[in-house]
């Protein structure tokens, strides 16, 4: 849609200062979340900030040069980095892949490590002593090979002796100790220095906002030390840390603090230390180290036993405040792993650290959890609905890990799904007992294929255990945490809730404190309830989304009902691939009143195609399918528009009722955009008077859970209507999306408006999160979203409205994101104050930049483009750098996918940009061009030209080269 004059519509053709009525206005377009001020601060700020913001002078004074710039100078091997004083080294070969099958244990295993730090931003120095026992089997002359990175080497020493220069070698990436100069057992000290400040990868020993921290997984521990970084080697660590008091006050380590106090003479003026001992062997991926100026809440919890255990969250000290939801969480993760699974913490303290650069959400590492600040800061003001359900389930998630993580591990990297699915698959259920079983059960399918499904039909597809990897950070995926969760819920529907904890217990019994495989997991789940499940390991090994196609039959003379289901591979699934365990959950409905004729059964699907009956059906009825989503799988069963009407009204399993809903509406959407065909953009679609039918009943239905009510009225995304095609065509997507999205507001724009003003927040009601709350704010929210479609002046007004009277950052985010997308002034003004009032919060103002930046807006690629030129915009900051390159490439579809190539062309400067500051991140968002064999032909021409262009660029890191030559390769030598 047009807003007013172009010029004012594009940041980058500004030159005089920014007027509080016009430009500020409109440069802001759609927004994104308020930071903590009062309600009375949206009503009456002012847009002058936002004018210093991005007035020229202001872009010029910042000094940075364009994204496609900084990548040429990068490959000419001139590029300065921004805001760092470290460069990164460039891959001096082509990376050599790793393969599962070349596994084997190292020849010497390190029992204990004796860590000494004497801490500095600028520069730390490492003191490691390496208790090592030769590995039974291995032979006495054989070398040691330890990894290390970004590292300077001091010294090396055996039992106390210095080594000379014969007895080992540097590398670039390894340290070698020969084995002549090893013992059976025997002590290797080494020193070498590390520069946190400059470490902009993130991973390893680095400086953020005001502290030291670290982050070790997966191979991050070698960047602090020389160390066989592999998790199958497992030790007890005993950490003493020192540095300036002034700088650090605050020391943490993994496990219980031993000691500390001042040492002076040794550590040098002004200094404190602390030691900590965690007495539990772990993998070094899972040490970790905070030293900074922080405040803290402090909680405890008596454990099952009766043992009294010290919580502790620490932040910067402005962020203290926000961090009493999540001691909550913390608290009810701890009962309810003690009631769902029997597991109790077993150290005396436990603590967090919210860090403002973390290129993860959270990190488990034993007894010293450290988080990204957005999953564990959660204000009202701050944080929505959203968000206050994810800090709750990634807290549990980190604390979950302490069994299903850190007590019993992974052998290698390979295994990676045993301890991530498994733990995402426990969150997923207390999030479920937290809140609402069915909500969450939408929700996890819901980012399972927007986010998973796609994934498996690219050339990125893999198995939830993978075959082989260059660069293992690009292994931590959908498929991996979302797919291995689905697995690990397919062991649950096979064998019962019962039998499923069955084999839980026999798996901690066999493996407490070891390093272990997929295939132990599989094992214990079948012992422990004496069933076949050799076949089940296929999931393990096969790629691709399989699809099951169901035909039925019914014989009413006979009473037998038939149901006869078909399993195919997944698209990229090796050629002959085996047929799959598969649950299917499936119950029948009488068709006259709508009841249970069968309740819900799982069949057992193994075989290629096999055909199961249900006698006793004496009357028509409706078959509900795959009930609670009990398998990963596309579904195809025909079913007409009535059925899918039928089931929304009346499917006992409330999964299958939203599923109904959603099957209905990309019928309708794929049909719009079938073959790039369709509406013009802004233009309504002629929508079935079934459809119409349906989303009425379901919008004007009272009594029931409003979350879900909202869930089964949202049309599916981008992402899960182009995963069910074979080739998408994305404008036409777009505009399919928009056009049922109109027609339905138009033609309910009446029940619309009811239902949101039953819903909307009383005047002076205080913002609860509990799930009656929520639910009423999320069917408000969706009844807007529909309504500001209209782009009426009378729909505009009450999207104000609601900003002016928000109780709570979710109010004004609802309605600012609604106003975005509308025509005239009133999202300019909205938009301009909305920013003065995040600008001091950094979590509010990712929402802001993540919202500008998805905006379906006119020249909405300058306005990406000029949102990289803010001073508040760093390449340095993950979230900062995933809320508008992130959401530029997965949200703004239409633009990302221009017509023109232009915004393949932006977001692969800006990743080649990015690569050598951080690679991980760059990495991740290399992925979004993993799409381009199933564009139509032109864009998939232009998007193919772009994923050559990062992968022959110099000096790429490894992680991201994967991804690109990946993503390129031809699909049978994929």
């Amino acid at each position: 849609k047009e807003g007013p004059a172009a010029s004012a519509a594009d940041p980058l053709v500004l030159r005089a200062p920014l007027k509080v009525m016009g430009v500020a206005r409109l440069v802001l377009g759609m927004l994104g979340a308020l930071g903590p001020s009062a309600p009375h601060r949206i009503a009456g700020s002012s847009v002058l900030g936002l004018g210093r913001a991005l007035s020229t002078s202001a872009l010029a004074a910042n000094g940075r040069p364009s994204l496609r710039a900084m990548s040429a100078a990068q490959s000419n091997g001139e590029c300065k980095r921004q805001k760092t004083t470290m460069t990164a080294t460039a891959e001096a070969a082509k990376p050599v892949a790793k393969y599962r099958k070349d596994y084997a244990p190292p020849p010497y295993w390190i029992r204990t490590v004796d860590l000494d730090f004497a801490l500095g931003a600028d520069q730390t120095l490492v003191r490691a002593s390496l208790a090592l026992e030769r590995r039974e089997g291995a032979a006495p002359g054989d070398d040691l090979v330890l990894d290390g990175e970004d590292l300077a080497l001091e010294s090396v020493a055996v039992d106390g002796e210095p080594l000379q220069d014969g007895d080992y070698e540097l590398g670039d990436r390894t340290l070698t100790i020969r084995g002549s100069a090893l013992k059976a057992s025997c002590t290797l000290t080494t020193t070498a220095r590390t520069k946190p400040r400059a470490n902009t990868q993130l991973s390893g020993l680095y400086y953020s906002g005001s502290m030291l921290c670290t982050q070790c997984e997966a191979e991050g521990f070698r960047r602090i030390t020389y160390f066989l970084d592999r998790p199958d080697v497992m030790a007890t660590f005993k950490v003493r840390m020192a540095g300036p008091k002034a700088d650090f006050p605050v020391l943490l380590s993994n496990g219980n603090r031993a000691a500390e106090g001042a040492d002076e003479a040794r550590d040098g003026p002004g200094t404190h230390y602390a030691v900590w001992e965690d007495p539990f062997p772990k993998p070094c991926y899972l040490f970790a180290l905070v030293a900074g100026s922080l405040d803290k809440v402090t909680d405890s919890f008596t454990t099952m036993s009766g043992r009294t255990v010290e919580l502790n969250m620490y932040a910067m000290p402005r962020d203290v405040d926000a961090l009493d939801h999540a001691m909550g969480a913390l608290k009810r993760s701890f009962k309810w792993d003690e009631e769902a699974y029997g597991r109790e913490y077993d150290l005396d303290l436990f603590n967090v650290v919210a860090v403002p650069d973390f290129n993860m959400g959270a990190m488990e590492n034993k007894g010293l959890n450290v988080f990204n600040t957005a999953c564990v800061l959660a204000r009202p003001w701050s944080a929505t609905d959203a968000d206050y359900e994810r800090v709750e389930g990634v807290v549990a998630h980190e604390y979950f890990h302490n069994w299903t993580g850190n007590r019993v591990t992974c052998r290698d990297w390979f295994q990676l799904t045993l301890k991530e699915g498994l733990t995402v698959f426990r969150d997923q259920c207390f999030s479920a007992d937290m809140t609402s079983e069915a909500v969450k059960r939408v929700g996890d399918v819901r980012m399972l294929r927007s986010r998973q499904f796609p994934e498996d039909a690219s050339p990125l597809a893999h198995p939830i255990r993978p075959e082989s990897y260059v660069a293992m950070d690009n292994f931590y995926t959908a498929t991996v945490y979302e797919k291995g969760a689905e697995v690990i819920g397919m062991y649950r529907a096979l064998l019962g809730p019962e039998g499923f904890r069955k084999g839980m217990d026999l798996y901690f019994e066999r493996h407490d404190g070891q390093a272990v495989t997929c295939d132990d997991f599989r094992a214990a789940m079948a012992d422990a309830n004496g069933a076949d499940l050799a076949q089940f390991e296929e999931w393990y090994k096969q790629p691709g989304t399989p699809t099951v196609v169901a035909e039925t039959s019914h014989d009413l003379d006979a009473g037998v009902f038939r149901l006869t289901l078909t399993q195919k591979p997944g698209s990229t699934a090796p050629k002959g691939a085996p047929p799959l365990h598969i649950p299917v959950a499936v119950g029948l409905l009488s068709r006259a009143t709508g009841k249970e004729l069968a309740p819900t059964k799982v069949l057992e699907l193994r075989e290629a195609s096999q055909t199961f009956d249900f006698p006793g059906i004496r009357e028509a009825v409706v078959p509900s399918v795959l009930r609670g989503f009990s398998a990963p799988v596309h579904l195809d069963l025909p079913q007409p528009d009535e059925d899918l009407a039928f089931l929304m009204a009346h499917d006992t399993d409330p999964f299958n009722r939203w599923e109904a809903s959603q099957k209905l509406m990309t019928r309708v959407m794929l049909e719009l955009a079938k073959d790039g065909s369709g509406p013009e953009q802004g233009s309504p679609a002629a929508l079935p008077e079934v459809v119409l039918g349906a989303f009425k009943a379901t919008l004007t239905e009272e009594g029931g859970d409003m979350s879900l009510q909202a869930l089964a009225l949202g049309l599916p995304d981008f992402d899960t209507l182009s995963s069910a095609v074979d080739v998408v065509y994305p404008q036409a997507l777009c505009n399919a999306i928009g056009a049922t999205k109109l027609a339905l507001a138009r033609a309910m724009e009446a029940d619309l408006q009811k239902v949101y003003d039953r819903c909307c927040t009383k005047p002076g009601e205080p913002y609860k999160t509990d799930p009656a709350s929520v639910g009423r704010r999320r069917l408000r929210d969706t009844c807007l979203s529909y309504l500001a479609a209209l782009d009426t002046p009378a729909a505009r007004k009450r999207c104000t409205a609601q900003i002016l009277a928000a109780q709570c950052i979710t109010d004004a985010l609802a309605a600012f994101t609604a106003i975005a997308s509308t025509s005239g002034d009133d999202r300019l003004e909205a938009s301009s104050r909305f920013f003065e009032a995040v600008e001091a919060d950094p979590l509010a103002l990712d929402k802001w930049y993540r919202a500008r930046a998805s905006a379906d807006v006119p020249r909405a690629l300058d306005e990406v483009k000029a949102l990289m030129e803010l001073p508040s915009f760093e390449l340095t900051n993950p979230n900062r750098v995933r809320s508008v390159l992130g959401a530029f490439t997965m949200l703004n579809h239409r633009h990302f996918h221009a017509a023109d190539g232009s915004g393949y062309a932006f977001a692969a400067d800006s990743i080649m940009a990015l690569d050598p500051i951080n690679s991980q991140i760059a990495a991740r968002l290399a992925r979004a061009f993993s799409a381009w064999r199933r564009l139509e032909p032109k864009q998939a021409e232009l998007m193919k030209k772009e994923l050559e262009r990062i992968r022959d660029h110099k000096g790429i890191s490894r992680n991201t080269y994967e991804i690109a030559t990946t993503s390129l390769a031809e699909p049978d030598a994929a």
